[in-house]
């Protein structure tokens, strides 16, 4: 037997949005109004309720390869045909292949997950989750804004990593990067590279801003 058809491999409907990176365990609200998406929802809610979000870069016009699966969580009807609806992300995937394009894409998608870890995760985890605090403390002093993290931010490393990826803003293309990693420690390791690069450049503006108002 080789090793390939030991993977689980389904067909799965995909959904490509611009700039958009789902993680798993976390919410998707969408507005569906085109017409073949919309013909796409109504397949998926009679079935299983899942789908894939791919995400588009829209400099490029590339789909990616990698996604992740979407399992309808709620969904309202509304008077003219459009859906509003969350999804939670669910399982990542890589696509095989295109089954078919019209009226929606549908791929032939295998599952994807992060190695075992090879040494304890927590101390890495917790070093960004610090990161993440002073991040949050200094862009509310910044902003005087009373900015919070939620009580139920995840103590999983793995759901951890995906939570700070989920809430990076204005990068989907290392949103995807650190979508496709399949290491835990490596995708953690990354988000603290990225959040001592923001709190550093936080923190310097927030020592120009005592300065000024000093004066």
């Amino acid at each position: 037997m080789t090793s390939s058809s030991k993977i689980a491999v389904r067909e799965l409907p995909l959904f490509p949005l611009p700039e958009v990176v789902l993680f798993p365990t976390r919410p998707l609200p969408l507005h569906i109004f085109e017409f073949r998406y919309r013909i796409m929802m109504n397949t998926i809610l009679e079935s299983d309720r899942r789908f894939g979000v791919l995400m588009v870069d829209p400099v490029k016009g590339t789909i990616a390869n990698t996604g992740c699966c979407a399992e309808i969580v709620h969904h309202q009807r509304l008077p003219d045909d459009r859906i509003k609806m969350l999804a939670l992300g669910q399982q990542r995937f890589r696509v095989l292949e295109y089954v078919r394009e019209k009226p929606y894409r549908v791929g032939l998608v295998e599952w994807i997950e992060d190695q075992p870890p090879a040494k304890d995760l927590r101390p890495l985890s917790t070093e960004v989750e610090q990161l993440l605090r002073d991040v949050v403390r200094l862009s509310a002093k910044l902003t005087e804004q009373n900015i919070e993290l939620p009580e139920d931010l995840p103590d999983l490393p793995t759901e951890l990593s995906y939570w700070v990826a989920s809430n990076l803003y204005g990068v989907a293309a290392e949103q995807q990067l650190l979508l496709e990693m399949q290491d835990t420690a490596t995708r953690l390791e990354r988000e603290a590279e990225i959040l001592t690069s923001t709190r550093n450049h936080l923190a310097a503006r927030s020592v120009l801003k005592d300065t000024f108002n000093e004066k």
